[in-house]
């Protein structure tokens, strides 16, 4: 069986990053959506991304960014992975996919069976769905859960991901119930809203894979 990947995401500073790679992140978000606490400005994303060793992919976060935004931040950061968290419809993903060498993911929030059946619309459009808890004040990163039970038996159309709500406590259990080969934390391992904690961090990854502890 394939070792969990672990996102660690929203990160803003150089500590926290290199916290992260040495616990064992497969994967660094860094967030370009300016209304969340964990926002940081594309001149500091792309200095972020400068310390990201080679084996650490860069997941770089868009929210319902314009052509001439996306194509700017892609160009400034440089990242290994772009995550679309907003209102982007398959079609704009299938063109970044096919006209870059970059992942294409896409968070998609869960709120029912329903929602999860919507997950087919992005076949040959997203590389990867990352399930999230459905939008509250802000697209993601705000620390709800979705019902776990949602995803047993499921036939997913695309690979996929787990996120919202997870923390150092319930990801075991996560990874557990629902067999999720990546999981994404971001307020599960602050203090407070955008202040992300190197203990947690190394907590969360310890816990996504007991094995290696």
């Amino acid at each position: 069986m394939a070792e969990t990947e672990i996102k660690i995401c929203g990160l803003s500073t150089a500590e926290t990053v290199d916290a992260a790679v040495a616990a064992g992140a497969t994967h660094i978000g860094l967030n370009l959506y300016e209304p969340s606490p964990r926002y940081v400005p594309l001149d500091k994303a792309a200095a972020l991304r400068r310390r990201i060793p080679a084996h650490v992919k860069v997941v770089l976060v868009l929210v319902s960014l314009d052509a001439p935004a996306t194509v700017q931040a892609l160009e400034a950061v440089r990242p290994d992975v772009v995550q679309f968290h907003g209102q982007e419809t398959p079609e704009w993903l299938a063109l970044i996919k096919n006209n870059t060498p970059l992942e294409v993911w896409k968070a998609i929030g869960i709120r029912n069976a329903e929602s999860l059946a919507s997950t087919h619309n992005w076949k040959g459009a997203a590389d990867k769905l990352l399930y999230d808890a459905a939008a509250g004040a802000l697209p993601g990163g705000n620390g709800l859960a979705i019902d776990w039970s949602l995803l047993s038996g499921f036939a997913h159309p695309v690979p996929w991901g787990l996120a919202g709500g997870l923390n150092p406590d319930n990801v075991a259990d996560a990874i557990r119930t629902t067999g999720a080969a990546l999981v994404d934390t971001s307020s599960g391992v602050e203090t407070a809203p955008g202040v992300k904690d190197v203990d947690l961090i190394r907590a969360f990854c310890k816990a996504a894979r007991p094995e290696n502890a």
